[in-house]
């Protein structure tokens, strides 16, 4: 009897133990799979290498795309804005590289890049750092000294970036303050968290979504990750300092390889380096990381990096600080590991669907607030943290010349053709140089005579800089 009932129930045993072998296999593959945050077009869809968002102003696009019921789905309420909000967007991919409308209200489903992508993010396990020089005391971080916002010299600088534990995720760069504030659903934010259900400080309507503004995310190797940390701290990122090694909060949960938790656990700190980052990624893109120490104007900088290409910009112009369009050369306010910088020229006006609107910024609902570049004749798209805000000339300790941020580098001729006729690149280059100062009040550009030398004298401009004409050198 012994043993009759003795080899059925060992072979049963057996069985149980290969299956339970053969579902552990398999639950950790799916795990595996499943653990890597990547760039989304929607929840459920293959990743890509990267994506761009383009989210456009309220007065020529203003609500959303649909009649689709908004909804917070990280956090927070619906918000009424007095002056409108625009939700209306447009994409491209490593997929599909020419920008494509959108629908929906951006961020405010997964069935959108920036929900779909953020929902891994918030609703998951995953290791991140969140940083902004805009959270609007939420968190109250030290550096901003009981403001609203950091100021001069910390980044100019605003996203996030997520990894799992094997240290491979992917960076979003986000143009929009107090969007991200809190990486997890453990962690939830009185400010709101999504796109369109934002607050200030005080409880009052914050409006993040009434001007254009602009997304990118990446994929990233574990060396990737390793590089975008080290770039955050070139640039000086506003984020929680001093974060140990396993430490959760709302804007950092440093967990995965111990190189990369050292790295985060050094962030939140001002950088006393003075060269600038320029570092190739597993994807073909090129990251620039500017400390703020390098008293340079940004995009002069982006396009010395990438060999004195020619560049057409987009970014929150606006203010005695910015900088007019450059027929290239080195700026006075330069560093010596810095080649020529090509031309740099402002787009004021960009077009989609027939509509014309505004690219440059101000308290308008047709002004823009995204940082985002082409090259000339199409080659690169370049999506940045920094305005062209500073100056050419003494005094070089001013506006974006005085602060770190970051640049990517998209080399895609298909997504800068396409980008580059959203920006009104071939109007902006025929404007360029045709007044001395277009972006600049009428009353700049009236000047004592003894201000202004013949125009026989001159041969190539510099920038505006305060309220002084721009002047033409040899």
């Amino acid at each position: 009897m012994k043993k009759r009932f003795d080899r059925p129930y060992f072979l049963c045993s057996l069985l149980s133990l290969v299956v339970l072998a053969i579902s552990l296999v398999a639950s950790a593959r799916s795990g595996y799979a499943q653990a890597l945050p990547a760039p989304l077009l929607q929840k459920g869809a293959s990743p890509v290498d990267w994506w761009f968002v383009f989210k456009f102003n309220t007065k020529f696009f203003p609500g959303c795309l649909t009649t689709s019921k908004r909804a917070c789905i990280f956090g927070g309420d619906v918000q009424d804005y007095p002056k409108g909000f625009g939700l209306q967007s447009i994409s491209a991919s490593s997929a599909n590289p020419t920008l494509h409308n959108d629908n929906g209200c951006l961020g405010e489903s997964t069935n959108d890049p920036i929900g779909a992508t953020f929902d891994e993010i918030y609703n998951g396990e995953y290791s991140y750092v969140i940083w902004n020089d805009q959270f609007y005391d939420d968190p109250d971080l030290p550096a901003c000294k009981g403001k609203t916002s950091c100021n001069a010299p910390w980044g100019h600088s605003k996203g996030v970036l997520a990894w799992n534990d094997q240290g491979e995720g992917l960076v979003m760069q986000v143009s929009t303050p107090n969007w991200p504030g809190s990486g997890s659903s453990d962690f939830p934010r009185k400010n709101g968290n999504t796109l369109g259900c934002i607050t200030d400080n005080t409880g009052k309507p914050q409006n993040n979504v009434w001007v254009s503004q602009h997304f990118f995310a990446l994929r990233l190797n574990k060396a990737d990750v390793v590089t975008v940390l080290r770039a955050l701290q070139r640039a000086s990122v506003v984020t929680q300092a001093g974060a140990h090694p396993g430490s959760q909060s709302q804007i950092i949960r440093n967990g995965g390889p111990g190189d990369i938790q050292k790295l985060v656990s050094e962030l939140g700190k001002l950088s006393d380096d003075d060269a600038l980052l320029n570092e190739k990624l597993s994807t073909g893109v090129q990251i620039i990381a500017k400390p703020p120490s390098l008293h340079v104007p940004p995009w002069q900088m982006v396009s010395a990096t990438l060999g004195g290409t020619p560049l057409t910009v987009a970014t929150w112009l606006i203010g005695n600080g910015k900088i007019d369009d450059y027929k290239g050369g080195r700026p006075k306010c330069w560093d010596s590991t810095l080649g020529p910088s090509g031309a740099v020229t402002n787009s004021d006006t960009g077009t989609w669907l027939k509509k014309v609107f505004g690219l440059t910024g101000g308290p308008s609902p047709d002004r823009n607030h995204a940082k985002i570049g082409v090259s000339t004749p199409a080659k690169y798209a370049v999506f940045g943290d920094l305005n062209q805000e500073g100056a050419l000339t003494e005094p070089c300790d001013v506006s974006q010349n005085t602060r770190g941020g970051m640049f990517f580098v998209v080399e895609n001729k298909a997504l800068s053709t396409s980008l580059g006729g959203m920006m009104n690149v071939d109007e902006a280059l025929k404007l360029a140089f045709v007044s001395a100062a277009r972006f600049s009040p009428v009353r700049t550009l009236v000047q004592p005579a003894s201000q202004i030398e013949s125009k026989s004298q001159h041969l190539k401009p510099v920038a505006v800089h305060h309220k002084k004409i721009r002047r033409r050198r040899r």
